[in-house]
């Protein structure tokens, strides 16, 4: 098996028409993230974008979008802020991650979301998730009426907040489409002041991610491309979603709502008017992320498995996050804060150095994000 590594610009059609083939298994495509246009949008706004391409017996068998080794550590394609990750191939079971992060110039290879079999081995630490997935087939209200009869408490609680927006604001509404970019500023506004007032990194605030979503936003009606939804309170914008949209599938991105109407429950109302809406644009299926059980369990037809991990190999990068991981097995014994407070400063920096390649806005966002 050979791994060959090589910058977007060396993939030609061929090989383009092939990636989207395989990201689409019996002809389903399983997610917006493991297209070649995520991948390509990426590496226009970093330089250290790559595509190992997998070949076996002179034939290509996979295709791996990542971003090149950064102290040793390999990280897929717009990790972490992709919820979909992976190999993109014919039988991904084929390919050995760990020869993967060796061929990318790395000894680890860490992963959030991700998709498809991996094969195990006695370097491999991973938890299994799950995304959950919408099927509204061809009619969002006819979803939503099936769903109501499976979890009536919920809708009747929905409903209520609904008439009362209606009562103290005027005709409540959701719009698909921001052609004018006044819905996407709130969203970066409200998103914005919930990371500072969590003490969460601002990932809104990173060069290369507002980059991303510009592209995205700026495509907006192309078959890929991304969507602002906007819910609105009479002439009160309430809440905003930005979305990935490729093929029949909507995946649910970045949402946010207006901090003083959370009584409201303006981001279930946003997602209601979506439902509703999608069918109408091709799109009949909603991928509403991880996380979120005790709602999203009212909305999911089902789950797309997922993981989080790392892989390693020998080397420094795998040597140090072995450390690492000792030390916080060690002081996980002690109580209180103190025994959590090396996973926790483990997943901001993590975090912070999959946004930040570069070391010294690295330190930096790491030193402004920490909430202790």
């Amino acid at each position: 098996m050979r791994t060959q590594i090589v910058s977007i610009e060396d993939i030609s059609a061929g090989q383009i028409a092939q990636w989207n083939d395989w990201a689409c298994p019996d002809g389903k495509l399983v997610s917006p993230y493991l297209r070649f246009e995520f991948a390509q949008t990426v590496a226009r706004a970093r330089a250290d974008a790559r595509i190992a391409i997998i070949e076996d017996g002179g034939e290509t068998i996979g295709y791996f979008p990542h971003h090149a080794a950064h102290g040793g550590i390999v990280r897929p394609i717009g990790a972490p802020m992709s919820d979909y990750q992976g190999v993109i191939a014919r039988d991904p079971a084929r390919i050995i991650p760990e020869r993967l992060a060796r061929a990318a110039g790395g000894s680890a290879l860490v992963f959030e979301n991700w998709h498809g079999p991996l094969r195990e081995n006695r370097s491999m630490q991973r938890q299994r998730c799950g995304s959950h997935i919408a099927d509204l087939g061809q009619d969002g209200t006819a979803f939503l009426e099936a769903r109501r009869a499976l979890h009536k408490d919920h809708f009747k609680k929905t409903a209520r907040r609904q008439r009362a927006a209606i009562r103290d604001f005027g005709e409540v509404r959701v719009t698909l489409g921001d052609p004018d970019g006044q819905a996407f500023a709130a969203l970066s506004t409200w998103k914005q002041a919930q990371y500072r007032d969590t003490g969460k990194l601002n990932v809104f605030g990173v060069d290369w991610v507002q980059e991303v979503l510009r592209d995205l936003r700026q495509r907006e009606g192309d078959e890929f491309s991304g969507l602002t939804a906007a819910l609105w309170f009479g002439d009160r914008l309430a809440a905003v979603e930005f979305g990935l949209v490729a093929g029949d599938i909507y995946h649910s991105w970045f949402p946010a709502y207006d901090p003083e109407l959370a009584r409201y429950s303006p981001g279930l109302l946003l997602l209601h008017g979506l439902f509703e809406q999608a069918p109408e644009r091709g799109l009949n299926r909603v991928d509403l992320g991880r996380g979120g059980d005790h709602y999203k369990k009212h909305y999911a037809s089902h789950s797309v498995p997922l993981a989080d991990g790392r892989v390693l190999a020998p080397g420094m990068a795998a040597l140090g996050i072995r450390s690492w991981e000792l030390a916080e097995q060690a002081l996980a014994l002690v109580p209180g804060r103190v025994g959590e407070l090396p996973g926790r400063l483990r997943r901001r920096w993590s975090q912070v150095s999959a946004f930040q390649p570069r070391l010294g806005s690295r330190l930096a966002s790491f030193a402004g994000s920490i909430a202790l």
